[in-house]
């Protein structure tokens, strides 16, 4: 009786270290491509996993992968397209790969647009469409004195600027994308086949994960350093505190629409407040709603009065939806405080800093004291610049995200170094009616000042 009973306990142990083993036994990852797909698409996806094994597991684990969406679905163009990659056609000619063949060969653009990504997805690219986002090479090309006036050269701005606000798409004298045009995905990219933008900025190839776009690094891409420093900024703040302490138990992966404060995540991200669907306020591509303030304007104003690319959309009506998205986690009282101290901070960089330094630069131009042939070439022309596009910014951007250093350390203090140096100076040249020293040695002022044919004036 002894003997069955160790016996018994013996096996008990055997079989529960094998469960556990079995566990703990590696799997193989195996993507099966069994029906529903053509032969070119089967090529394709083959041909990927053996040349880009990083891409194709990329994509295996992506949504579409599991709604058996292919490469063909999204890169299949037109033979006449005029970004159908010709050196695509080559892989079609190979001896080493039996992928390579002829039967399979189909016109691809390496260039997925949102006009392909509007076949599936047409309610978000109309929203994308009218977004700042979408619009940004336009607005670039309006107010924007290093493109307007030449200040940065043709390198300096594709690898720098362009890179966020993407570039306008050409091919070279043999027929394949210009490397100063390609690769880019910035989120103003202007598309061969008219579209603007690229969906690629937040939802990343070859994953196109939802759970990315919502977390604030994507963001942070191009919204950081010394004059847009959103990412930054909502790390300071305590919203910003509650995801680096709780961000690894939110729920990234909720469906879209779902994503629900106070059960699928604590403290919100930049697509919380700007996109996320929150109580009755509705899912948004585009990230001009819920805006009531352009604070990111020289001169602060409403939306819709911000003459470069006026907004669509009533501000009070936005600023509404954005109080309802605050209200999910906090009292009315608090939410209509925060927007008052908003207002008032807003209201006190226009009158005291932007509009006197603004009407002293307009003094010094119509007296002749400072050139107006290029901006940037003369020392308080920079100051004036870095008033409102630096400093000016953070202040306003750090009281709005609730970042008290960079609504007075890194904003309003600065505006008022800079402002008192700024009007030293003019004040100065005035007086004594000195012409401005011009930096007649500007380094890399040859960039092309003609607004490409395929950026529209609207």
């Amino acid at each position: 009786m002894m003997g069955i009973r160790v016996f018994t306990v013996v096996l008990g142990l055997m079989l529960a270290s094998g469960v556990a083993f079995a566990q703990n036994m590696p799997k193989q990852k195996e993507f099966r491509i069994e029906r529903g797909m053509s032969d070119q698409a089967k090529a394709c996806i083959e041909c990927h996993k053996e040349l880009t094994p990083g891409l194709f597991a990329d994509w295996t684990a992506s949504r579409h992968a599991s709604s058996n969406i292919t490469c063909i679905d999204c890169h299949q163009a037109e033979e006449h397209d005029k970004d159908v990659s010709k050196n695509h056609f080559k892989q079609y000619n190979r001896s080493d790969n039996k992928w390579g063949d002829s039967k399979y060969r189909v016109p691809i653009a390496a260039v997925v647009t949102p006009k392909d990504c509007s076949r599936c997805h047409p309610d978000e690219v109309k929203q994308y469409a009218k977004s700042k986002h979408a619009k940004t090479n336009i607005i670039v090309w309006k107010i924007d004195p290093w493109m307007n006036k030449g200040m940065n050269n043709k390198i300096e701005r594709a690898a720098g600027c362009y890179t966020c606000h993407g570039t306008v798409l050409k091919n070279d004298k043999d027929g394949n994308l210009d490397p100063m045009t390609w690769p880019n995905v910035g989120v103003g990219r202007v598309n061969m086949d008219g579209s603007f933008g690229s969906c690629t900025s937040c939802h990343t190839r070859h994953r196109f994960s939802v759970m990315e776009a919502r977390k604030p690094e994507a963001c942070g891409q191009c919204h950081l350093g010394p004059d847009h420093p959103q990412i930054e900024i909502y790390m300071e703040s305590k919203h910003g505190d509650i995801y680096t302490a709780f961000g690894d138990e939110y729920n990234w992966k909720a469906a879209p629409g779902t994503w629900t404060p106070g059960v699928d995540y604590r403290g919100p991200t930049c697509a919380s407040c700007h996109m996320s669907g929150s109580g009755k306020v509705m899912t948004t591509h585009d990230v001009t709603e819920r805006l009531s303030w352009e604070l990111q304007a020289p001169l602060t104003v409403r939306p819709e009065n911000f003459k470069p690319l006026p907004a669509q959309n009533n501000w009070e009506t936005e600023r509404g939806k954005m109080k309802q998205v605050c209200m999910q986690c906090h009292g009315e009282v608090w939410v209509n405080a925060h927007y008052a101290k908003l207002d008032a901070a807003v209201e006190n960089y226009n009158e005291v800093y932007f509009k006197p330094a603004k009407a002293k630069l307009d003094e010094l131009y119509s007296k002749g004291l400072l050139s107006k042939e290029k901006f940037f070439d003369e020392a308080i022309e920079w100051e004036f610049y870095e008033l409102w596009h630096h400093e000016g910014r953070r202040a306003r951007m750090g009281t709005a995200m609730m970042a008290p250093d960079y609504a007075w350390w890194h904003g309003f203090y600065e505006c008022k170094h800079r402002f008192s140096g700024f009007m030293q100076e003019a004040d100065h040249l005035i007086e004594t009616g000195t012409k401005a020293h011009i930096w007649k040695n500007f380094p890399g002022a040859t960039g092309d000042t003609t607004r490409p044919k395929e950026i529209p004036a609207q």
